[in-house]
């Protein structure tokens, strides 16, 4: 097969991949184990608010299975959003007898990535669970956590980080030109896919801790989230979306204070 026929099945793949993650969290979701998709919904108030969580001692399962869980959510929400990136990589590398290769080294680092910020992400969510249940009023004042976290998401949306990782990863050409250096191929594909990953995360960290405020696991919510986010990266005028998005995650924020004042 020529290098001109693999270029062309590049995107049939990459949308095969990302389609397959959709429907297996699909699946899950409608599966009795979709407990260990699912995480706390915090806007709500109440005991309510508490997540399910696995029987005790039984640890090791669980944590696999979130973890699954959390990288078929990268795939499926966060690989459409660094295509254009990979069709840029995989033409620079096309003369090269391994790219198939780099392009797979270039995706592990990004998703390594994403990874170590999912356990982060997890940890932190466990812990203030733990925090909610030694803490009775938090328990039945939820959506004030909930609120924080949209509250952040929104304020971080007009943070100059936000628009310094944002515009990194909308220059994808400046970008693999400015990272992508010879010598070890594999390894400085690999760091290349790290260093994309890191500024994906600092772009759009506090869009994904969202799924920790309206439900980890949600296909609807990822598909918003992730339609989000991809419009910002790859659209023209996506860099535009950043400041009435912060401005309504805000007002969200508010509108759900409001209302829990109201109900204390």
């Amino acid at each position: 097969m020529s290098a001109t026929s693999q270029r062309r099945l590049f995107v049939p793949l990459a949308v095969t991949l990302i389609a397959a993650a959709w429907l297996t969290l699909w699946a899950w979701d409608s599966s009795p184990y979709a407990r260990y998709l699912h995480h706390v919904d915090w806007s709500e108030t109440g005991l309510a608010g508490l997540c399910s969580v696995a029987p005790a001692g039984l640890t090791v399962i669980p944590a696999v299975l979130h973890t699954a869980a959390w990288l078929l959510m990268i795939v499926a929400m966060m690989l459409p959003t660094m295509l254009p990136l990979l069709q840029i990589f995989e033409r620079l590398t096309a003369a090269l007898p391994d790219r198939k290769r780099l392009l797979l080294f270039v995706m592990l680092g990004y998703l390594s990535v994403w990874s170590v910020f999912g356990l982060f992400a997890h940890a932190s969510d466990a812990g203030l669970h733990e925090l909610v249940r030694r803490t009775p009023w938090l328990v039945w004042h939820g959506w004030i956590v909930g609120a924080s976290i949209l509250g952040l998401a929104g304020a971080y949306q007009f943070s100059s980080l936000k628009y310094r990782c944002l515009d990194k990863c909308r220059s994808p050409l400046m970008f693999v030109s400015e990272q992508w250096r010879g010598g070890n191929v594999r390894r400085n594909s690999f760091l290349l896919g790290i260093r994309h990953g890191l500024f994906c995360v600092g772009c759009c960290w506090t869009l994904m801790c969202l799924m920790f405020a309206v439900g980890t696991g949600s296909i609807g919510w990822m598909l918003a989230l992730g339609a989000v986010m991809s419009a910002e990266k790859n659209l023209p005028q996506g860099r535009r979306l950043s400041t009435p998005l912060g401005a309504a995650l805000l007002g969200w924020a508010a509108l759900i204070v409001v209302n829990g004042l109201r109900q204390a």
